[in-house]
């Protein structure tokens, strides 16, 4: 399995803390079958969220160091989860952010609540410059619960969807459940991540499985949790 979405790295945003907590998080990972981990620390400008790509490459080889010194037999690689702005081609050419391992894949996030502006125009324009963009978790929207045709207009221009598997069991309420199982229902996932920032002490990703059997076959799951995000892998 592989997980394009994580926030392992440690002391950067609100996801691991320390060197311990990201090797405890990524132990629960790999017990649930992940074999590839993208690191996708947040960045969102004007926030403390701005940790930049040479510091957290810094922190990933200690991590990776960590993990190969207690045995855990993992694969971990470099992305950001980047917040919605007019200056995220402006990062990318400074080398500032990272996308998905090195590759044209970037894993881009809005605001849960309410609209950024001229949001679309920002993800079709990466998509002009030849990048492959995600939206991360569009389940969780406020926007895209009230209107699903946004979503879908998205789709038709390209925006692959990253869902959460752990909205499948609840993890995000009733409302992002919803519309999680009308994207599966639609074929609208390109790929499933876990979005995983702490230990979360129950087995989410195996009742989220359980779930997803209901929308699709044993390969079809295979191919949103290995087959599509390989591609990110091969660059």
């Amino acid at each position: 399995m592989i997980d394009i979405h994580s926030h392992i790295l440690h002391g950067v945003d609100d996801g691991a803390k320390t060197l311990s907590d990201s090797v405890a998080v990524v132990r629960e990972l790999v017990d649930h079958g992940v074999t590839d981990i993208i690191a996708t620390p947040h960045y969102v400008e004007e926030t403390r969220y701005t940790v930049e790509r040479k510091e957290n490459s810094v922190l990933l080889k200690e991590l990776r160091e960590k993990l190969a010194a207690d045995g855990v037999n993992v694969n971990i690689y470099l992305g950001n989860e980047l917040y919605i702005s007019e200056n995220i081609l402006q990062w990318l050419k400074k080398g500032v952010v990272s996308p998905l391992n090195n590759s044209k894949y970037l894993l881009v996030e809005l605001p849960l609540n309410g609209k950024y502006q001229n949001y679309e125009d920002i993800l079709l324009e990466l998509i002009r410059f030849g990048y492959k963009v995600i939206l991360a978790h569009p389940e969780r929207y406020e926007i895209f619960k009230e209107d699903y045709g946004l979503l879908v207009d998205l789709w038709g221009t390209g925006v692959l969807l990253q869902c959460n598997i752990g909205s499948f069991a609840g993890k995000y309420g009733r409302d992002a459940l919803k519309l999680a199982r009308r994207l599966a229902k639609d074929k609208r996932i390109f790929t499933l991540g876990s979005d995983i920032h702490h230990c979360s002490k129950n087995d989410f990703i195996a009742k989220a499985q359980k779930k997803l059997a209901k929308f699709y076959s044993d390969t079809e799951i295979e191919e949103l949790l290995v087959g599509n995000p390989s591609k990110i892998l091969e660059k």
